[in-house]
């Protein structure tokens, strides 16, 4: 019979009465109020098949309430707790205290073991407050909480189980086991009682909480209740004075705990180290190159090559996220479409992704990096707004403050994103504009995707205008659009997915003038329906929902950029184009990423998570409860995988990191990335791939610091003394990504990164070709390469071409050993101090036959596969090869392929395009001769075309000697040379 709520007056008399009863019956004897019988009720046995288990889930920890609130999910549903009283400890040897005795109890529940220690005082103390408890539910108080109270009893109070009278000083000790059997008899039943199982003075009696049995926690450890002292009043040198208190100070953290005794202090301490060295020794040690990560072998990883494949699984991961999404980039465009080309509306659009993730009740987590707003143009702030006013499950932080924090050269420039702590995608590439691509590399997008009628007629064109918008809908991907209205006398055709030519100028029909017609003004890919030119880049396409024939855009508004050309403006508004893609060539973009699953994805969601909540702690904004502090789920669960990335392998896999004070709130800086980039580079036997955005290196211990440069000139050094063939192969970009125009020698930003890239490769003595020809001669041609990458495509009639940019963080060694990350090749991303960065190495455990060397090889499954994509790639071998780049090592291979088509692609592009940056100029002087000669594509554009034939692939020579008699440093007085040398190394 449960309690029912009785009328209550409403006076302020009779609540005056009330808070005096409830002062008086809280203060009440309770010894006097002992009632005799045992009524029981107990829990469904979980071997009854009507019991199911109900596990408590992780998302519990952010609806957490006060411990003394009823109706509190603490424990495990269907599962009895098993209570056994392990052993009786005598307490004082003195008999004038009444309680001698400690009794270690040992508590089951589901899964998890625990054990409290308790004197028979404190089980007396317990009982007097239950019968407090039940005394106090049978009086019907007019207050609301007291009401609140007696409506979620679902019992009668019933009579509680009897507690030992007799004192412990009158019992002998051979009498200890009735003692314990009482004891455990009383707990048993006691426990199956709700009322009292569910009262909070029951759960502090078992040291539980609401997190204690949340199984992605992990297991129990011991827990107890805080007392916490108020701020401010802390008199330096007495924190851990006062009568009757000992202090604990655990390992060399600032973890002080006080106990109200020496022998409490000693069993929390002991309980502690114990837990410590069965379950977290791995967080308390440095691991391999210096890593807050250890190595966790068996692990599923997968890598990624340009962000096409990259995009649709992360996607795909996000749609099954059950609890929890983490995003950390250094730019997030919250308009970017995931999926190209986009065929199903805003569905997979990342903030429609978000905010219907969210309204399914997962908790996403934002961190961006808050820029200098004067040197970048990304408008975090932006991304910021628009992705919190989407839902309140979504919260973004950006970091750091430049004023309070005093960083204003460094940056977050990690890329993660995390799926409920279980899968985990490292990498280079940012959820940002202009970061979409495939293996294609287009140049040009002047295309669109309709629906139109059989018949050629353009009158139809309102039709298939209706019928496109619905796929282009700004509702959520999960529900059905709206039919829209079609013209009288079309309805009735069947449609198609076709392309159709048009002017690139609006004509008299305007189609923006058909979508306010029928109120779609506002939707955001207007200009994927108002372009379209008869040269597209694709004319048919199976995309997994139907074939697409025609012209089809992938690059929606300030997705279609060049940034050299212009950089990105306008950012508040995502959908209108700021470069004309009639005119200008986009910019394509390679990049490389990976996926890690498991105990990996847990120490990446760990990084997270404490640059989340330091950042809570630094930043006033942040400190209130709509922002939560995080917690790292369990080791001890991470093989419990609910969703897998398909086409992952087993690998052996640990996390790399350069983080600082600055960043993640750490005493020492972590650069374990660099450390392991020169360790896989020294102790490589036959070749070394790298594909990176910058290459800045060659420690002169003055303005370069890190070693990388220095290990790669040292390593072929050691091959040529040992007469062993060695390979490094280099692809960095053909320019750095700054805004200039290069036909004027570009800007001095780009400038300064140009100077300190060629200090690396071969001006100098301290660059690697500078210590290579002091030894070698001209014979280093013999073990390195350096190289970029290019395309070219017709736009508007015209043949035009554009480097490709370089984007990836990427080392491959012997084709066993990959590192994939944040990481640039510079001091900014190496030293650990500097910027923030993420990266994984993968050491292969699964082969496959190869060759390498000329002699029978076991390559590993994930680097041999990497690097064939990457050659395919950049040589032009996607669709078949004639040649064999099984062989990295190879005379034929290096000489006959790789060296040969980067110098025929180069000698075209040159002869074809007069391309920029050219081995010809080497000064200014030179620069602006070269660029008034005539253009083979533009003075004869078929005989140009004839000679474009001939490219395979994207791969040219990096022109060494482009500006080499220039000083290509900012000059003095700009605004370049006033900011310290590191913003560029």
């Amino acid at each position: 019979m449960s309690l029912k709520s009785e009328p209550s007056a409403d006076t302020s008399a009779l609540q005056k009465i009330a808070a005096d009863m409830s002062n008086l019956i809280e203060n009440l004897d309770t010894r006097e109020l002992h009632f005799e019988g045992e009524e029981l009720d107990c829990d469904v046995s979980p071997s009854d098949p009507k019991a199911e288990e109900v596990s408590i889930p992780f998302s519990t920890i952010y609806k957490t309430q006060g411990f003394k609130e009823p109706n509190i999910q603490t424990y495990l549903s269907g599962y009895p707790i098993k209570v056994q009283v392990l052993e009786v400890e005598r307490f004082t040897s003195t008999t004038r205290v009444r309680s001698i005795n400690l009794y270690t109890i040992e508590l089951t529940h589901g899964e998890f073991k625990w054990q409290v220690k308790r004197k028979f005082k404190h089980f007396q103390e317990f009982h007097r407050e239950l019968l407090t408890y039940k005394a106090f539910i049978r009086i019907p108080l007019p207050t609301r909480r007291h009401t609140f109270r007696r409506q979620n009893v679902k019992e009668e109070p019933r009579e509680m189980p009897s507690l030992p009278r007799t004192s412990e000083n009158m019992i002998r000790e051979e009498n200890f086991l009735g003692r314990r059997k009482q004891l455990e008899d009383y707990l048993t039943k006691l426990l199956k009682m709700p009322m009292y199982k569910n009262y909070h003075a029951t759960t502090e009696f078992l040291a539980i909480s609401q997190l204690s049995f949340i199984h992605d926690l992990g297991p129990k450890g011991i827990e107890g209740m805080i007392m916490k002292r108020s701020g401010g009043h802390r008199i330096p040198g007495l924190n851990c004075c006062g009568q009757g208190r000992a202090c604990y100070r655990w390992s060399k953290r600032t973890l002080i705990l006080k106990c109200n005794s020496y022998r409490h202090a000693r069993w929390w301490a002991g309980a502690i180290e114990e837990f410590v060295h069965k379950h977290g020794t791995n967080f308390l040690k440095d691991h391999r190159f210096g890593s807050y990560a250890a190595i966790q072998e068996n692990t599923l990883a997968k890598w990624y090559v340009n962000a096409r494949g990259y995009f649709e699984d992360v996607a795909n991961a996000m749609e099954k996220a059950e609890e929890e999404i983490f995003i950390t980039d250094w730019w997030l465009s919250p308009e970017i479409f995931l999926k190209r080309p986009v065929v199903e509306g805003n569905r997979w659009r990342l903030d429609c992704i978000l905010k219907r993730k969210a309204q399914q009740g997962v908790r996403i987590f934002v961190m961006l990096y808050k820029e200098v707003e004067l040197a970048l143009g990304i408008n975090s702030e932006y991304s910021k707004r628009t992705l919190i006013r989407l839902h309140p499950n979504i919260k973004v932080m950006r970091h750091p403050d430049h004023v309070s924090s005093s960083v204003y050269l460094w940056a977050h420039h990690e890329k993660l994103v995390i799926i409920d702590q279980s899968v985990a995608f490292v990498g280079g590439i940012d959820l940002a504009y202009g970061r979409w691509d495939d293996n294609e590399h287009r140049l040009t997008d002047v295309g669109s995707v309709k629906r139109v009628t059989t018949g050629p007629s353009l009158g139809s064109l309102a039709a298939e205008t209706s019928e496109s918008m619905e796929s282009l809908s700004l509702k959520d991907g999960n529900k059905s659009p709206k039919k829209l209205p079609v013209p009288k006398g079309v309805n009735d055709m069947d449609s198609k997915l076709k392309g159709i030519g048009k002017s690139r100028r609006f004509s008299k029909f305007s189609l923006y003038r058909q979508l306010q017609r029928h109120h779609m003004q506002s939707t955001d890919s207007i200009s994927s329906t108002d372009s379209n030119s008869i040269t597209g880049s694709v004319r048919s396409l199976h995309t997994g929902v139907g074939e697409l024939h025609g012209e089809t855009r992938f690059w929606h508004g300030k997705d279609y950029c060049n940034f050299v050309f212009k950089d990105w403006v306008q950012l508040d508004k995502p959908f209108a184009d700021f470069i004309d893609r009639y005119s200008t060539p986009r910019m394509p973009w390679h990049d490389i990423a990976s996926v890690v699953h498991g105990k990996a994805a847990r120490d990446v969601a760990r990084h997270f998570i404490q640059r989340w909540n330091f950042t809570k702690i630094m930043k006033k904004k942040y400190r209130s409860l709509s922002y939560p502090f995080l917690l790292p789920k369990s080791q001890t669960t991470a093989h419990e995988l609910k969703y897998q990335v398909p086409g992952s392998v087993h690998a052996t896999v640990q996390l790399l990191r350069s983080a600082a004070d600055w960043s993640a709130g750490i005493k020492y800086h972590e650069a374990s990335i660099h450390t392991a980039y020169v360790n896989v580079i020294e102790n490589s036997k036959h070749y070394i791939y790298i594909e990176n955005q910058f290459f800045i290196s060659c420690a002169d211990d003055k303005v370069v610091f890190n070693k990388i440069g220095d290990a790669i000139a040292q390593r072929i050094l050691k091959a040529h003394r040992e007469s062993q063939r060695y390979r490094v192969y280099v692809v960095t970009p053909l320019l750095p990504g700054f805004e200039g125009d290069i036909s004027t020698g570009g800007g001095n930003a780009l400038q300064a990164i140009m100077h300190f890239n060629y200090r690396t490769m071969c001006r100098g003595e301290n660059s690697i070709l500078g210590k290579l020809k002091a030894e070698l001669g001209n014979q280093w041609i013999n073990y390195i390469s350096f190289c970029g990458l290019r395309t070219h495509a017709a736009l508007e009639g015209n043949l035009v071409t554009e480097l490709i940019y370089v984007h990836s963080k990427l080392l491959i060694a012997d084709d066993n050993t990959v590192i994939i990350g944040s990481a640039n090749i510079n001091d900014r991303s190496m030293l650990g101090k500097r910027d923030s960065e993420m990266a994984v190495i993968v050491q292969d455990t699964e082969t496959v036959p190869s060759v390498m060397d000329g002699e029978e090889y076991q390559a590993g499954q994930f680097a041999q596969g990497l690097r064939l994509q990457c050659f395919r790639v950049v040589l032009g071998y996607l669709f078949g090869s004639s040649e064999d780049i099984q062989d990295p090592v190879s005379d034929k291979f290096f000489k006959e392929v790789w060296v040969s088509t980067a110098a025929r692609n180069a000698t075209i592009y040159d002869k074809v395009f007069r391309c920029l940056p050219n081995d010809e100029v080497h000064s200014l002087i030179q620069l602006r001769d070269f660029i008034t000669k005539p253009v083979l594509a533009k003075e004869d554009p078929i005989r140009a075309e004839e000679e474009l034939k001939k490219i395979r692939g994207f791969l040219v020579q990096f022109p060494l000697y482009f500006l080499s008699e220039e000083c290509l440093l900012p000059s003095m007085g700009t605004k370049e040379a006033m900011v310290p040398m590191e913003v560029w190394t």
